[in-house]
């Protein structure tokens, strides 16, 4: 019977990773009506060139977190030299996400004239508010369980900071970037108004998957451990709880994976073709 119950438990604690992949692939559509809604208007010119700085901006950000990430691997190599191979992806990772997130926290505001009066969108029309809530729920969890381990002796050293460092400053720098987004006033032409709702849509969706990403996969490394560990100690008929663990690892790991693969169809920037009406 015991076994029953934990067979159940497991299953049961992969349903939110499910859960989560299948609304970032809901959100992909999201994608689609803000593409299509910049093709069926002809931005203005000063909408066009609003479109060509943020894409440079971003570049030039993300290759500066590609070079982060490379000097990190560097450092790691002159401080440990071959045991840094195991830490080669998750901080060239850290680099990349941190471009992401640095280069939409600090877009330049556009320059075309504002509406009179001034009008936001509402967040919701730009991000489905679970996407987000998830995600600061996920960077809590990931900080609780972190800060517990910490607190206990099981967690110190470097690996202590950065598993409580880097997701919260993913979770600061996100949080900028949307709220930049929602007080943005709109633009005075309609024409560009298709522009500024797909840029903002583009950076809700960034932040909240790259700073997802920075919490999922160390939150679902912290469970495995944690369950391991339990899994070690108590005797078969306490089983569950590290059963528990193990399956909440497994279903952060996988959604974090999946969140990351939405991610990265997004880093395409929001482009102007020909208007998808024209005679």
């Amino acid at each position: 019977m015991g076994r029953l119950i934990a067979v159940v438990v497991f299953v049961a604690l992969l349903v939110p990773g499910v859960l989560l992949a299948r609304a970032w692939g809901l959100a992909s559509g999201r994608r689609s009506v803000a593409s299509a809604g910049v093709e069926l208007a002809e931005p203005t010119p000063e909408g066009t060139a609003t479109l060509r700085r943020q894409a440079a901006h971003a570049r030039r950000w993300r290759r500066s977190g590609l070079l982060l990430g490379i000097a990190g691997i560097v450092a790691s190599v002159i401080a440990l030299a071959e045991a840094s191979v195991f830490l080669w992806v998750p901080v060239l990772a850290v680099g990349l996400l941190a471009g992401v997130l640095l280069g939409e926290a600090t877009r330049p505001r556009p320059r075309w004239a504002l509406s009179d009066p001034v009008r936001r969108p509402r967040q919701t029309e730009q991000i489905s508010p679970w996407l987000v809530w998830t995600m600061r729920g996920v960077v809590l969890a990931e900080l609780v369980t972190a800060g517990w381990l910490w607190s206990s002796g099981d967690l110190d050293g470097p690996v202590a900071w950065a598993v409580v460092g880097v997701p919260g400053a993913a979770w600061l720098l996100a949080e900028a970037a949307l709220l930049r987004a929602l007080v943005r006033p709109m633009p005075k032409e309609g024409a560009d108004v298709p522009v500024d709702e797909a840029l903002r849509t583009w950076t809700a969706h960034l932040v909240t998957a790259a700073a997802s990403v920075t919490a999922l996969l160390p939150f679902g490394t912290l469970l495995l451990r944690i369950g391991l560990d339990l899994g070690e100690r108590v005797s078969e008929s306490f089983d569950v709880l590290p059963v528990a663990f193990v399956a909440g690892g497994f279903s952060a790991l996988a959604a974090g994976i999946a969140v990351t693969g939405f991610l990265i169809t997004w880093l395409r920037p929001v482009r102007a073709g020909a208007p998808a009406l024209a005679g």
